[in-house]
Order: structure tokens, then sequence, then C-alpha cells
């Protein structure tokens, strides 16, 4: 067994206030509640209000990992915030979060790798604390999708939602808990299935050139669902043999909530029962980045994890990225 990097010391989680039904969408676009439930399994999602930020929201769960970990802002040494949605493109999700905390002592900086930028930032922060494992580092993934969703695209509407996870690490305490390794895969060659091309660099706000809709989320939902579905379980596979594990040694799977077909075909093919996957799609819908530590601030809430317990956790998304982190809690 590999020793053992970045040990998690407390999580938070922050959820917007407005809650968007199924029902609601019906009155929106041309869909219904059976259509979505049967295809995503969604339920509803959290969407910001007026005065919500994707800073604010990172804040608060940030204070709450803070908190929980027994962790002053103060002694902060890094600040790693996953997102595709930030407030600005200067200044960084993550300096804004740093200022909101008074962390002075931190380095901050935002990390870009979609739906899978929360297990790419503890992946580096893994890195740092095995370096020096005294550091302490706050790793969140928080996302404003619903400013970036057209609400006229019943395809893609459906299945965005915003929100905020945090993650407090340092060096593991024994060498025997945290994370036993990581794997960051990614194929750039399929990015035209999954993009959002409006107000970068090369078409600026308003081109003439871009079309409205691709000002917003645009996917090919089948082609994406079976790169996403071979990707993340070819990754859980490679975590589990690295680590000269098999499924069965698996307290808990938290996979990336995307769809809950995806879900139910990773958990067929490690052939996990039921209650050793973590679901809550039906109440957030995808979270793109902040998906996995909100499920994770969930989970422990509801006293699925114990010391010595194994999880997985698994991720796709756009680009493609896709990446598996195994830790011993």
């Amino acid at each position: 067994m590999r020793r053992a990097g970045a040990f998690i010391l407390g999580t938070g989680r922050a959820l917007p206030s407005r809650v968007l039904t199924n029902q609601d969408l019906e009155r929106m676009v041309e869909t219904s509640d059976e259509w979505i439930t049967q295809r995503t399994g969604i339920k509803e999602r959290r969407v910001v209000a007026e005065g919500e930020s994707n800073s604010g929201l990172a804040t608060a769960a940030a204070r709450k990992a803070l908190s929980k970990a027994g962790v002053s802002p103060e002694e902060l040494d890094l600040i790693i915030v996953a997102t595709l949605t930030p407030d600005y493109l200067m200044p960084s999700v993550a300096i804004l979060v740093q200022e909101a905390l008074g962390a002075r002592r931190a380095g901050a900086f935002d990390l870009s790798a979609t739906c899978s930028g929360f297990l790419y930032g503890l992946s580096v922060a893994d890195k740092f604390v095995r370096e020096d494992p005294s550091r302490k580092i706050l790793v969140i993934g928080s996302e404003v999708l619903s400013n970036k969703t057209n609400w006229e695209d019943r395809t893609t509407c459906v299945l965005f939602g915003d929100g905020a996870g945090a993650a407090v690490v340092t060096g593991s305490p024994d060498g025997r808990r945290g994370v036993l390794s990581a794997h960051l895969r990614a194929d750039g060659s399929l990015w035209h299935l999954l993009t959002l091309k409006g107000c970068g660099s090369l078409y600026p706000p308003g081109d003439p050139r871009l079309p409205r809709e691709d000002y917003f989320i645009r996917m090919q939902g089948r082609e994406v669902f079976k790169q996403a579905v071979r990707a993340m379980e070819s990754v859980a596979f490679e975590a589990l043999e690295a680590n000269g594990l098999s499924p069965s040694d698996l307290t808990l799977l938290i996979p990336h909530q995307a769809n809950i077909r995806i879900i139910e075909f990773l958990r067929e093919r490690l052939e996990l029962p039921a209650e050793k996957v973590f679901v809550n799609i039906h109440k957030y819908g995808n979270t793109s980045a902040a998906s996995i530590p909100i499920a994770l601030d969930e989970a422990l809430e509801e006293g699925r994890l114990k010391e010595g317990d194994l999880v997985l956790m698994v991720s796709f998304g756009g680009g493609f990225t896709w990446a598996a982190v195994l830790l011993r809690w």
C-alpha cells in the first residue's frame, strides 16, 4: 500500500437559497418532471438569487470547512479554487476568498478542469503536503452554472445547478490515512462535444462571429454520455489496481453527480451494492467542480465514513478531463 499524502481535516458546503424544481422547469421550457427524472435522476437544483455569487458560495463553504478542521484562516498556506464560472476573469475566485477570509499568509489561484476540477485541485494539494506535511491547504470546488445555462435549451437547462464544497487538507498524520493516489487524465481531441465558447479572448462579448447559443453551455449529450462511462470506469479501476485493491475493498464510492444513469453504470461495472455509492444528484443536479466536495461533506454528515474506511472519488467533465482519487479516511 502506498504511503498516504493529503489528509482531509474538515469539509464544508454552501448552496444558494433558491430551489428550482422540475415543475418550475415545466413552466419554462417544453419538458416534464417524468422526462427529466427518468433521463437524469434530477428532481431539483439550486440556483443563485440576486446578491449571491461564486466567491460568496466558495467563502461560505470554506468557513464551514475551516471551522470543522479547527484551522484559522491565518494558518492557511494555499487556497485552490476549482471553477469554470469565476466572478471575474481577474481577480480569481481564490483571491476573493483569500480576502474575505483574511488568509493573509496564503497563496491563492484558480484551477480550470471543469467537473474534474476538485480532484485535480486535491491532487495539487497532495503534492504540496507530501513535500511539507505541515502545510495547510484549502481546496474548493465552486460553480455558478445557472449564469452559463441557456434556459431555452431543454436538453441542457435541466441538468445544471450552483453550489460550492470545500476541504482543508494537511499532511497525513501517520502515513496511512489520507490520499493514497490521484489519477488525472484528459483528451483534448474531444473538446468540441462539450463547450462554452463565448466571452473568452477568441470570442469576446458580443462578437458577431459567434451564435448567441455559444455564450452558454452546449453539449452533444449522447457522445458525452458514452465518453463519460468509459472514462470513469477506466480511471476507477486504474486507481484500485495502482493500490493493489479491488472494488470490494471500498467503503464508499463518490462519483461526480452528472447523471444517475452514468452513476448506475459505474456502480454495476464495479459490482458495488447501492449502499456503497453516494448519490445526491436528485437534490442539486450537476454542479460541476462543486459536485464531489458537496457530496463528500454530506456523506460525512450522514455518518457514511469512519476512520480507516476506503473512499474512491471519480469525476468526468468537459475538455475532456477525468480523474480518480483514492483515500483512506
